[in-house]
């Protein structure tokens, strides 16, 4: 799955906020709970680096993700403003 098919499921998410999804009830609790779940992720991908296996790694890094994704989409900033600015900042260069 690449970050824009995820992101789009979390829009969908957002827009039809489905009793049994995830997504819409980390938007419900709202953006502190979301920014407490990437607090969360941060520091258990932290953990994993030092020392865990690559796939505790990889597993930790995608949770990171995924709630880094939502908090933006929470907040109405897309990955194309995401793309744009690392292409702004690679244009500095």
């Amino acid at each position: 799955m690449t970050l824009k098919k995820l992101y789009q499921i979390i829009e969908d998410r957002k827009k039809n906020m489905p009793k049994d999804s995830y997504v819409a009830s980390l938007l419900k609790n709202g953006k502190d709970r979301i920014i407490q779940k990437i607090g969360e992720e941060s520091t258990e991908l932290i953990i994993a680096a030092k020392g865990k296996s690559r796939q505790r790694i990889i597993s930790e890094a995608a949770d990171l993700i995924f709630h880094l994704l939502v908090f933006l989409s929470s907040i109405n900033v897309s990955l194309d403003d995401i793309y744009r600015e690392l292409n702004v900042r690679n244009k500095k260069k």
